[in-house]
Formats: structure tokens, C-alpha cells, sequence
């Protein structure tokens, strides 16, 4: 079959790069030019023609990834040819990921297209600067179409396709940790009877930060955190916002030496679900200017245990930054676990109150158990029927609420 294929091969026309069978993308997405208008009306329209003559009976979809909301210079320059074009954001929160919903819309969208006719073909474009999303999506379709295997390997071959200084240039820090976190997200699918998962509501208790970063050229830092994503209690609402910010003035803005420390607990205590961006910034001495430390993102949906450990080389920093962090530096990221009521929302209270009540009542019933005297072990049943608990499960209850 593959030297068939190799017979058949046919170069793709000039101007679209062939990632895997039938899926191309333009080569512009790989330069920072800016066209002007009608210069750009004619790369797409000479790219258009050539195709047509490769492929005269093909069915074509145009992925495209923009910035903003108004039309895009490729949907423009696609308007008068017979094609569908979707288009996508080209961030999360200024992190070049898209949500795990998009991720997956994009995803099931794609195999759909490809698996529906033998010419129908794939076109993927994306606007300036958006490179480092769209190589993150092309890898996370391989993967996904299980045409390649290895998180790293796969994202590492895609990139390749484009000069490596682009995405430095493009990305102030290296967004490869997080994209390879979510692509790790895509491999679960193979593996996994739901995927991807329900969302998780979680509240982020605190962060622990072991062996301290060096951002202040003395062997310290002084961190604040931001968390951006989607509100938890505002279920129509799934735009991300600001779901917690460190206040500068605040008492626990302190600075940390390495010297003094090898450890730092800040707590945050912030509901979080879905997809989350997590940024840990230096303030500097005069409590204005800021100077980002890392950046995470992750979704809730796949965290299995209450606490994250990651690495330096698991967080997203400036690309010459690393010698700033420690060789044994951790962040971890501490969880609890909730429970939300979509029409009541979450309410801790209620739970604080029926666990005082039900030690009351615990003691109340411990206490009538040893001033009765059963003759008969058929009221004893019935009596713990009617309350739906036993001896042994009052003295389980008794010890998880102590």
C-alpha cells in the first residue's frame, strides 16, 4: 500500500505544504509578511487554481485560526470560490491553546471531513502569528487519527515544518509544556470509555513552590498568582475571565530568598473548572512592574488525584529563563474536590451544617442505645432499619468527622 502510494504520489501545488494525506496548509502561515489585500487575494487565488487542476473533483474544508471577531483576509479571499471555511481563535487567555471543547470540535470535525469521500480535502491556514496554535492542532489530528504516536516526537515533527527561530518569535514563552499536556489529554482518548471527560469543578487550594526561582538577581522573588478560565457557577456563561488575581497591596505578597526558604505555601482558594490558565508573575521592588515567573494550563476534567507536581521543564517560561529556576525547583498545585448544584450552586454552609447536625445526632442516638434495654433484637433491627445506619457505620462516620 505504501508503494502505491509513493506511485501515485502527486506534489501539492505551490504554496500549500502536505502535513499527512489530503490535509495541506498555506505556506504563509510559516512567514511574519503582511499582504496587502489585493496582493493576498492573488497567493490565495493562484493556490485555488493550481488545486483545482491537482484535484478537479475534490471537496474542500478551510480550517482557519484568526484573532478578533470581524472577518478574516482568508474568508475574505475564499468568498468567491465554492468551499466551506471554519474558523477558530487562535488563544486561550494569550496561551496558543483553544479549549478542550474547541480542541475536540476541531478534532471530530476534521476525522468527519476525511473520512466522509476519498476527495475530500483538508486545508488549514492560520493569521499572522498564530503558527504555534495551528502546529499544536495539526499535531493533536495526528495523534488523534493515530497516524503518529509520541506526544513529543509528533509536535516536535510539525514545528519542523517552520524555521524554529518563528516560534520564538512569535511566543515570548515556550508554550511546548502546556500544548504537550493537552496533547497528552488527545493520546487518553485511546484509552478512555469517555472522552473527553466532564468538566470538574475543583477549588484550587494552594500552591507550593519548592527550591525558589531567581528573579530579583539575589537569589529570590516576590509572586503573585492570576488564574483565568471559566466561571464554575456561571453555567451559560463559558467565556474565560479573571477568576483570581493576588492583590498588590496585599499582606501575602511577600519576598522569598533562597537563602531563607526552600519553601513557599501560598494559598489561593479560587473555584476552578475546565480549562484553566494559571500565571505566576515576579512583582518587582516597587510593587508596579511585573515580570512573568511561568504559565500553566491545564483542564480540570483530566486531574485524577488533589495535587499536580510539575517540573522546570513542565511549565511554560521565557525562553532564556531557565537558569533562573533551581534543577530541583517544583510548583504544586493543591485541589479539593467539589460537588455543584446547577440550580442552587455550590453551597459549603449546607455541608458545615449537616456535619454539626449529624454529630449531634450521633451522640444523641449513642447516648438512647445505652439507656434502653432491648428484650427483643427484633426492635433493635428495626430501629436501625428505620435510621438506615448500623453500629459499625456510626463509628466509620464518628472518625471521618473528627
Amino acid at each position: 500500500m505504501a508503494l502505491l502510494r509513493k506511485l501515485f504520489y502527486r506534489k501539492p501545488p505551490d504554496g500549500l505544504l502536505e502535513i499527512c494525506e489530503k490535509v495541506y496548509v498555506f505556506d504563509d502561515c510559516f512567514t511574519t509578511y503582511t499582504w496587502e489585500e489585493q496582493n493576498y487575494k492573488n497567493y490565495v487565488g493562484g493556490i485555488m487554481t493550481q488545486l483545482r487542476e491537482h484535484y478537479p473533483d475534490a471537496s474542500i474544508l478551510v480550517f482557519n485560526f484568526r484573532e478578533g471577531e470581524t472577518q478574516s483576509q482568508m474568508a475574505n479571499a475564499l468568498s468567491e470560490y465554492d468551499m466551506t471555511i471554519m474558523e477558530y481563535p487562535r488563544q486561550y487567555e494569550g496561551c496558543p491553546l483553544l479549549s478542550m471543547e474547541m480542541i475536540h470540535h476541531f478534532l471530530r470535525s476534521s476525522e468527519s471531513w476525511l473520512s466522509l469521500g476519498l476527495q475530500n480535502l483538508l486545508l488549514t491556514h492560520c493569521e499572522l502569528g498564530g503558527w504555534p496554535i495551528l502546529a499544536f492542532m495539526l499535531a493533536a489530528l495526528l495523534i488523534y487519527r493515530k497516524q503518529y504516536s509520541g506526544e513529543h516526537k509528533t509536535l516536535d515533527m510539525v514545528y519542523k515544518q517552520a524555521p524554529r527561530e518563528l516560534l520564538h518569535l512569535l511566543c515570548p514563552l515556550n508554550p511546548i509544556p502546556s500544548q504537550l499536556r493537552y496533547l497528552q489529554y488527545v493520546s487518553r482518548r485511546n484509552i478512555a470509555a469517555e472522552w473527553p471527560p466532564l468538566d470538574r469543578a475543583l477549588t484550587m487550594d494552594c500552591v507550593i513552590i519548592r527550591m525558589i526561582p531567581n528573579f530579583d538577581g539575589g537569589g529570590g522573588c516576590r509572586p503573585i498568582f492570576r488564574l483565568y478560565g471559566q466561571d464554575p457557577f456561571l453555567v451559560s456563561d463559558r467565556t474565560p475571565k479573571v477568576l483570581f488575581s493576588t492583590p498588590k497591596r496585599s499582606r501575602v505578597v511577600r519576598h522569598y530568598k533562597q537563602a531563607e526558604c526552600e519553601l513557599v505555601k501560598i494559598d489561593i482558594n479560587c473555584h476552578i473548572q475546565g480549562d484553566v490558565v494559571l500565571e505566576c508573575i515576579n512583582l518587582h521592588d516597587d510593587m508596579e512592574r511585573e515580570e512573568m515567573m511561568f504559565r500553566v494550563m491545564f483542564n480540570t476534567a483530566f486531574i485524577r488525584s488533589n495535587i499536580l507536581m510539575l517540573n522546570r521543564d513542565e511549565i511554560d517560561i521565557l525562553w532564556d529563563a531557565k537558569d533562573q529556576f533551581p534543577r530541583d525547583f517544583r510548583a504544586e498545585f493543591l485541589w479539593i474536590f467539589l460537588v455543584l448544584k446547577r440550580k442552587m450552586g455550590f453551597h459549603w454552609r449546607h455541608l458545615l451544617k449537616f456535619k454539626r447536625c449529624l454529630v449531634v445526632w450521633i451522640g444523641w442516638y449513642q447516648k438512647e442505645m445505652s439507656l434502653l434495654k432491648f428484650s427483643s433484637i427484633y426492635l433493635y433491627q428495626m430501629l436501625l432499619l428505620k435510621l438506615f445506619l448500623t453500629p459499625k457505620s456510626l463509628r466509620n462516620i464518628s472518625i471521618l468527622l473528627c
